[in-house]
């Protein structure tokens, strides 16, 4: 039996993981086919960015630029293709695609590595109206289909949970899971007068048997109720969208116009794990730029460092046609579409182990 330890590179290993490589290179193929049929436009962004990405949360790589005449500049490698994507609407492009590289320090595991690659697609047709954001919902469940007709593989498992992909993509709301699921109307009991209540929310956490610290934020308590209580539920028996996140978690999504405490934003589950992210941009630069100063403020406080802004992103983003995007982990979508068990099994050269 292979040593599931050796380097990837030993013979061995590598015919273990061939038919799942393979595999990925033929749903890659045939994703490609069905976003050009669709009009789309394949496009590359740059690794190396002025900023990373501001999410409070992801960590990045940072590097240097070095002149020719010695001057330093910092420099990062991007956590998403996203600032570039919005940049190449902002300058004309209707419908375009990419499989970036993309690179998260901080995490390892199964389903996370510091390399993986993302495919990202943003639309500014007629569905980008605002609302119109859930046509993505439909590009999503199209990916799910072609995933599994490739690799001829309609039921996906990941670990003791398993999703019927040939059943439709069921949506759920943020509320309505919270109400659901766990009995916690989250946007009437954790919100007072349009604001987030941390108060009542550690209460109301605490009541459902979820941990929380004095000096968690309200989104630190919302993310450890959704990973604990909400996340393993979703996308089994069937994929499932959860929908309207709370807007001060969404930093880059329209604020819904009939309740600007939710926005429009979806992630989309399978087998209680999370494939996708899809917004409907937000297109306000002013808006854009104070949420991701509150995100680096959030960065700053808790981990003690914090990111550039990208004032050319904002530039672009006053010009930026309305429009909605979606990133999808390209690698998770591999791993359930052929049953592997590890990230690892379905990248031709995985980064560098620990020593």
């Amino acid at each position: 039996m292979t040593n599931p330890i050796s380097p990837w590179w030993m013979p061995d290993r590598h015919q273990d993981r061939r038919p799942f490589l393979l595999a990925r290179n033929r749903i890659k193929s045939a994703i490609r086919d069905w976003f050009n049929a669709q009009g789309f436009v394949e496009v590359e962004t740059g690794c190396l960015q002025v900023s990373p990405g501001n999410e409070a949360h992801l960590h990045a790589f940072k590097t240097e630029r070095i002149g020719t005449d010695l001057q330093r500049d910092p420099l990062y490698l991007h956590t998403s293709p996203e600032f570039a994507c919005k940049k190449l609407m902002a300058a004309g492009e209707k419908k375009i695609f990419t499989f970036a590289p993309v690179f998260r320090n901080r995490e390892a595991g199964p389903l996370h590595a510091s390399e993986f690659t993302m495919l990202e697609w943003y639309r500014a047709d007629r569905y980008a109206e605002v609302g119109a954001y859930w046509h993505l919902v439909q590009d999503c469940q199209a990916l799910l289909d072609i995933a599994a007709e490739v690799t001829g593989r309609h039921t996906w498992t990941w670990r003791d949970r398993t999703s019927d992909i040939r059943r439709r993509i069921q949506t759920v709301t943020v509320n309505e899971a919270f109400d659901e699921l766990i009995d916690l109307t989250l946007v009437e009991l954790a919100f007072k007068d349009g604001k987030p209540n941390t108060e009542r929310f550690h209460k109301e956490a605490r009541d459902i048997g979820v941990s929380t610290s004095n000096d968690d934020s309200w989104a630190d308590i919302f993310s450890r109720v959704l990973t604990e209580k909400i996340e393993p539920r979703l996308g089994t028996p069937l994929p499932q969208v959860l929908a309207e996140y709370p807007a001060h978690l969404s930093a880059l999504a329209r604020p819904l116009e009939h309740d600007p405490r939710l926005a429009e934003r979806f992630e989309l589950y399978v087998c209680g794990v999370e494939l996708a992210n899809g917004f409907g941009e937000l297109n306000d630069a002013g808006a854009q730029r104070q949420n991701l100063e509150a995100e680096m403020d959030l960065k700053q406080q808790r981990y003690g460092e914090r990111y550039p802004i990208d004032e050319d992103f904002l530039d672009a983003v006053d010009l930026m046609q309305p429009c909605s995007g979606c990133a999808l982990g390209f690698d998770r979508l591999v791993m359930l579409a052929t049953g592997a068990t590890h990230i690892d099994q379905v990248q031709w050269t995985p980064g560098p182990s620990r020593k």
